[in-house]
C-alpha cells in the first residue's frame, strides 16, 4: 500500500520512482515463485501492458479513439526481428530504442492527415492502417519473411542468473523466469516514464484539449501539435511494446498481430480503467491469465477447445466481462476503489459519533 501512496498525483517524481521501483522488486520477487508457464504468460502481460499504457494516453489522457495499435505493435514488432535477425550482438536497450523510434515515426505519419478527424472516422482511419500491415508484411517477403515471417536467437540468460536454479529443469525455468524478469524491469521503466507523463504539463494539456478544446486553444495550446504527440507517443509505447513481444518469442508473422488484437486492447483497457495507470496493469495480468481461464471454462462446459466455439471462447469471455464492467463499473476495475473508499467513509464517522456519545 505504501508502493501504491508513492504513485498519487500530489507525489513529486522521485516518490513516484520510489513507488515503481517497489512496485517492481515485488514483482520480480514474485517470478522466482511461479511455474516457468506462468513466468512465461507474465511476460507477454508485461508487452501487453506497456502498449495499454500507451493507448490509455492516447484515449483516456487526449480523448482520440484509435484502432490501430496492432499495426503499432506489428512496426514496432518487425523493426526489432529485422534488426535482430541482422544483428544477433546488438545491445537489447538499442533495439528497443529504436522500435520505439520507429514506431513513433509511424504514429506522426498518421497522426499528421488526421489531427482535423474526430470519433468514428478517425477510429476507421487507425483501423484501415492496422489492416494494412499484414498486407504489406506478406508482400515484402526478402524483408519480413512473407507468411513464414522471421526467426531468431531466443534470449541469453546469463550464467550467473542460471546458478540461482538447480535439477533437470533448471535451465527451462532459468529462461522463463529470466525472460519474465526483464520484461517485467521494462514495462517498470516504461510505466515510470508515463506516470511522470500524465502529472506533465504536457499531460495537463491533453486533458485540457479533451475536455475543451476552445478552452485549450484560448490558452494557448497548438491543438493539432498536441494530438499529433498523443499519437507519437502512444504509437511510442505500442512499437516497444511489439519489439518486446517479438523477442520475448524470438520470431515475428504476419499472423502475430491481426486486426482483432486492437479491439482485444480496447477491451482490456476499458476493463482495467481508461486513462489510468493500474488500469494498464489490470490489463494486462487479465492478458496473461486468460488463456488460463479459457481452458477452465473449456474443461467444465466440455466445449472442444478445437472448435469453433472453443476457439473463441477468449473473445466471448472478453465480452461478457466488458458488458458486465459497464454495467457495474464504468470506470474499470481500477476504478472500484473509489466506492470502496467512500463506503469506508461512512462507517468510521459513526464510530467516531458512538465513541462521543
Amino acid at each position: 500500500m505504501k508502493a501504491l501512496h508513492l504513485l498519487r498525483t500530489q507525489e513529486t517524481t522521485s516518490a513516484r520512482a520510489i513507488g515503481v521501483v517497489l512496485l517492481t522488486a515485488f514483482t520480480l520477487v514474485v517470478t522466482f515463485f511461479l511455474p516457468a508457464v506462468a513466468d512465461s504468460q507474465l511476460a507477454g502481460g508485461a508487452a501487453i501492458t506497456i502498449v495499454i499504457l500507451g493507448l490509455s494516453w492516447l484515449i483516456g489522457w487526449s480523448g482520440q479513439i484509435s484502432l490501430g495499435n496492432s499495426g503499432f505493435m506489428a512496426v514496432g514488432a518487425y523493426t526489432a526481428g529485422i534488426w535482430a535477425h541482422h544483428h544477433n550482438t546488438t545491445p537489447l536497450v538499442v533495439t528497443f530504442i529504436f522500435a520505439m523510434l520507429i514506431g513513433a515515426l509511424s504514429g506522426l505519419v498518421i497522426a499528421i492527415p488526421s489531427t482535423r478527424l474526430r470519433g468514428p472516422y478517425l477510429a476507421g482511419m487507425t483501423l484501415a492502417f492496422s489492416a494494412a500491415i499484414s498486407p504489406l508484411a506478406q508482400n515484402f517477403t526478402s524483408v519480413t519473411g512473407g507468411e513464414g515471417g522471421l526467426f531468431f536467437n531466443e534470449l541469453t540468460t546469463p550464467k550467473w542468473f542460471l546458478n540461482f536454479f538447480s535439477g533437470p529443469n533448471a535451465t527451462i525455468n532459468a529462461n522463463a523466469q529470466w525472460t519474465a524478469d526483464l520484461s517485467v524491469v521494462v514495462a517498470g521503466v516504461m510505466f515510470l516514464v508515463m506516470a511522470n507523463l500524465f502529472h506533465s504539463r504536457t499531460g495537463r494539456a491533453m486533458r485540457l484539449v479533451r475536455d475543451n478544446d476552445v478552452a485549450a486553444e484560448l490558452m494557448g495550446i497548438n491543438l493539432p501539435l498536441t494530438r499529433t504527440l498523443a499519437f507519437v507517443i502512444a504509437a511510442a509505447f505500442a512499437g516497444l511494446g511489439g519489439a518486446l513481444y517479438t523477442i520475448i518469442n524470438a520470431t515475428v508473422t504476419p499472423s502475430t498481430f491481426p486486426l482483432t488484437l486492437s479491439i482485444t486492447l480496447l477491451t482490456l483497457m476499458v476493463l482495467g480503467g481508461i486513462g489510468t495507470l493500474s488500469g494498464a496493469v489490470i490489463g494486462g495480468i487479465i492478458y496473461s491469465f486468460s488463456g488460463n481461464l479459457v481452458d477452465h471454462i473449456n474443461a467444465l462446459t466440455g466445449v472442444n477447445p478445437a472448435s469453433n466455439l472453443g476457439a473463441n471462447m477468449q473473445g466471448i469471455i472478453f465480452g461478457a466481462l466488458l458488458i458486465l464492467t459497464m454495467m457495474f463499473a464504468p470506470r474499470g476495475i481500477a476504478g472500484l476503489w473509489g466506492p470502496i473508499k467512500r463506503l469506508k467513509k461512512p462507517s468510521k464517522r459513526l464510530a467516531t459519533a458512538e465513541v462521543v456519545q
